[in-house]
């Protein structure tokens, strides 16, 4: 293993792949990221891999758009598929606000040439044949979006990597991290490796991994449903996929799964996980289902969706996912802490993980941050929060969906 690099990426997810491939391309090749067991080990392997053009604020569609990019670009350049599936999608507007927001949006998407589409009724029904759409106002249309094999995006970005000169070690966890003689030491089963510069890309874990240098990250875990139905008849019998669904009325996100459907659900009342210490062997493991609360949304998705009352459920799956207060990544540098980077609180990783690792590593090899992007910037937060209003604002966060604010 190498033991004296330029740059040490933690962390082996969609994220730490990313920021890896992207540095590695931009001609940092002197990098190695450390993963702790296997490549998607942490959230990424059980992420339904959701890609879109759709955010809520305007102002980071470049971060959806990016991601959609970087992966499709990495699958190019490495061979390994990344299984894109190009459904398009519809953020249904359950609200005349939302569609009002819609319409605000749709300059924005002009400007990036990316294709989007305010529908109506009528045409959304055309569109996805099984929703009922006689209570929205329409929907906001991105034809060019989808999703992606988590996995294969991961092997695929790694592979790209690693053809640009970047290196990675599997099985080989960081147990510390200090800074000595103007450089970061870290503390590996395999050695000590030197860098300087370190990206945290650890998603849940980069909150207690950063407590022994005295940072206090806002960053916590929910729990996070998904479900998958079993095969529906009626979905087998199209001649092409359904668009992806999204609806801030029953706060979920719906897409065709093979022959059934995927339901990503974002309850009103979420639990935490793991708010004193991750399980040192914890692992590609998920968590206990708990369907109580659910069912008041999906008892709203059998109106919005009445074929989904017909489908059988197959499987449950409660994982993970990492927050923020304000639900948006900390990227960028740690302040004092020279050469210490975060790219971490993704609870859309997928979604923008590609395109948040394409504006850290420009920011990383230039010096200059991105422009009108302070939203997401690593220090927003100052010295840290206090954990009790930490927890009430990542409550609140995710207890609201997909509900829209307005833009900034």
């Amino acid at each position: 293993m190498k033991t004296d690099v330029q740059v040490a990426v933690i962390g082996g997810g969609i994220v730490g792949a990313s920021v890896l491939y992207w540095l590695a391309k931009m001609g940092w090749t002197d990098s190695v990221l450390l993963e702790r067991r296997e490549l998607t080990s942490g959230s990424t392997w059980h992420a339904a891999g959701n890609t879109t053009y759709f955010g809520p604020y305007p102002k980071m569609t470049a971060l959806f758009a990016g991601s959609i990019r970087t992966y499709l670009q990495a699958e190019a350049e490495s061979g390994q598929s990344v299984g894109f599936h190009q459904t398009g999608s519809l953020r249904l507007a359950a609200t005349e606000r939302e569609l009002a927001l819609f319409h605000a949006y749709a300059p924005r998407y002009a400007q990036l040439g990316i294709p989007f589409h305010i529908r109506s009724p009528e045409a959304v029904a055309e569109l996805h044949p099984f929703l009922d759409t006689t209570a929205i106002y329409g929907a906001a249309h991105t034809p060019t979006d989808g999703h992606v094999d988590p996995t294969g995006a991961t092997n695929a970005l790694a592979q790209a990597a690693r053809q640009h000169g970047a290196l990675i070690e599997r099985h080989c966890p960081v147990k510390a991290l200090v800074r000595e003689a103007g450089k970061w030491v870290l503390d590996t089963p395999k050695g000590k490796v030197t860098a300087g510069h370190v990206v945290v890309a650890t998603s849940f874990w980069a909150r207690e991994m950063l407590e022994p240098l005295g940072l206090r990250l806002p960053l916590y875990p929910t729990q996070h449903h998904e479900i998958i139905t079993q095969a529906l008849p009626q979905i087998a019998a199209l001649d092409r996929e359904l668009p992806a669904m999204r609806d801030s009325w029953v706060s979920c996100n719906v897409r065709q799964e093979r022959d059934g459907l995927l339901i990503g659900i974002y309850e009103k009342a979420p639990e935490f996980w793991a708010l004193d210490g991750i399980p040192p062997d914890f692992k590609e493991e998920l968590l206990p289902p708990n369907m109580d609360p659910l069912m008041p949304h999906l008892e709203r998705l059998m109106t919005r969706m009445p074929l989904f009352a017909q489908a059988g459920i197959k499987v449950v799956n409660n994982g993970p996912m990492c927050l923020t207060p304000d639900g948006l990544p900390l990227i960028g540098p740690v302040p004092d802490r020279e050469g210490l980077w975060l790219a971490a609180g993704f609870n859309v990783g997928i979604g923008t993980g590609g395109g948040s690792a394409e504006i850290l590593a420009r920011w990383m090899t230039t010096g200059q941050p991105p422009q009108g992007l302070s939203a997401i910037h690593a220090d927003r937060f100052g010295k840290g929060m206090d954990r009790a209003a930490a927890l009430a604002a990542i409550r609140d966060v995710y207890a609201r969906g997909y509900e829209l604010p307005d833009a900034i």
